[in-house]
């Protein structure tokens, strides 16, 4: 068992008190971050005089190969140790000697896995944002494509008005427009950096905290110490966004399950993101969107265990909040391989245009634009809406749609409908008169799909400044 502490002690830890206080399993996919931020601290406490450049170099230099190792296969992170930081420290001593033991001056673990955590959320949150950015782009190829793709629009699952496939994906584009925007928000909240605070009092060395955070790439360092080592809300803000991300994919998905089936034709799903039946060879289920949409619980799983888990701490650090980690792991990788698949199962799927024009015409989609046709003859909404619901009940007698009723017929319930009716109940032209801002006529479109244009170009995916660090923090020499 490979500890940090153990002075005070007299007798070992039982086994499985061990085991159940270990983290190595799981806080080992953040051993970049903590070799990093270790990098980080030991520049800075040589900066400070703390250490001498002999001994920075020495650390600096083992660190890197602990983890040029661990990443080459040539080095395995094993339950000897109790966690990642245990892990690294005890590589680096057995490498580098007294040196690897001066590495912890000046810090705590409460700090250092604070650090980590944030460090590893925020790579996270850019790699969201970039697979975010991926179904951005095929949702803005999929409404240039389909401007006059005509479709029926539903509320209550019934069918409602026309309106075009490019409009209805654009309701998509923007839900995913938001959950950027909130990556980002998020992102500004969470980058300042923790290490320094100690354990919860910060520390009696002359630490250069804001040195650190400029070597991490935060804005700065957080302000209150024992705050620094007990905040979790940036990783509840993000399990929030992922939570919000996962109910959009889910709403999504389900539409398009709906389409994809018999009775609404409007899709087809691509064959390599379809499986069949074991039993019934005629079947093409659409298991990858089912399960998007199973994934949502999942995921808001993951956001009510770590509120349930932080609700009742005392300040500052606690062990519960060891549990911060598995969870919200599961939740970011669940919820960027479902955007991932999503994106390529929504780029390959083959849409109707025929079947949905078919089904827009069927639903009486155009008796709203046949009461505004009758109000611009003079008579009143109401009584419009009246007349054009007695036309309905025509039509259902007779099976036939609005456009299909003859003049005579129009006229038997309301005398002033002439001729011009037809044009105006059309399905091109209930569609193409709705031109105010936001709506599925082509101008209102043209002018959505330029911005959405605009909007790819201005804002790139959010990068992760650690990567492009490592250069410089692995550096040795001053």
């Amino acid at each position: 068992m490979a500890q940090l502490w153990g002075g005070r002690f007299t007798k070992a830890t039982d086994q499985l008190v061990y085991d159940f206080n270990a983290s190595i399993t799981f806080d080992k996919r953040m051993i970049f971050q903590d070799i990093c931020g270790s990098m980080a601290h030991v520049r800075m406490l040589a900066k400070q005089g703390i250490l001498t450049g002999e001994d920075r170099d020495a650390i600096i230099t083992g660190l890197a190969g602990i983890y040029r190792d661990v990443t080459d296969g040539k080095l395995t992170i094993t339950t000897e140790y109790e966690d990642v930081h245990s892990f690294c420290e005890a590589v680096l001593t057995e490498r580098i000697g007294d040196a690897g033991k001066r590495l912890h001056t000046g810090r705590s673990r409460n700090d250092q896995v604070a650090l980590d955590m944030r460090l590893y959320v925020r790579g996270q949150i850019a790699e969201t944002d970039t697979c975010l950015t991926e179904v951005l782009t095929t949702l803005q190829d999929l409404m240039e494509k389909n401007v006059h793709t005509v479709m029926p629009g539903f509320t209550h699952l019934q069918k409602a008005q026309p309106l075009t496939l490019a409009h209805h994906l654009g309701t998509y584009f923007e839900m995913f427009r938001r959950d950027r925007e909130r990556l980002a928000d998020c992102k500004k909240r969470l980058n300042l950096c923790p290490l320094g605070a100690g354990a919860l009092a910060g520390t009696t060395y002359p630490l250069d905290r804001e040195y650190t955070a400029t070597l991490l790439g935060f804005d700065g360092a957080t302000r209150n110490s024992m705050d620094s080592v007990s905040d979790r809300d940036y990783l509840l803000e993000y399990l929030f966004i992922l939570s919000v991300i996962a109910m959009h994919l889910s709403r999504f998905s389900e539409e398009i399950i709906l389409w994809n089936s018999n009775e609404y034709r409007f899709v087809e799903i691509d064959d390599t993101y379809s499986t069949g039946s074991s039993i019934m060879p005629q079947k093409k289920n659409p298991d990858i969107a089912e399960l998007l949409r199973g994934k949502t619980g999942r995921v808001y799983g993951s956001l009510m265990g770590l509120l349930t888990t932080m609700k009742g701490l005392p300040l500052a650090y606690n062990k519960d909040m060891q549990e911060d980690k598995e969870q919200a792991f599961d939740a970011m990788d669940t919820v960027n391989g479902c955007l991932k698949l999503f994106d390529g199962m929504l780029s390959s799927m083959k849409f109707n245009e025929t079947r949905m024009r078919e089904s827009a015409s069927a639903g009486f989609t155009n008796a709203t634009d046949a009461a505004d046709y009758l109000v611009g003859k003079g008579i009143p909404f109401r009584d419009a809406h009246r007349y054009v619901g007695e036309m309905v009940l025509a039509c259902i007698e007779k099976g036939c749609g609005l456009e299909d009723l003859t003049l005579e017929e129009f006229k038997a319930i309301c005398p002033a409908t002439e001729e011009d009716i037809y044009p105006a109940i059309s399905l091109e032209t209930c569609v193409d008169k709705r031109l105010t801002k936001g709506a599925p006529g082509p101008e209102a479109m043209a002018e959505e799909l330029r911005s959405g244009s605009e909007y790819l170009k201005a804002v790139p995916p959010l990068s992760d400044p650690l990567t492009g660090l490592w250069e410089s923090l692995s550096r040795t020499g001053d």
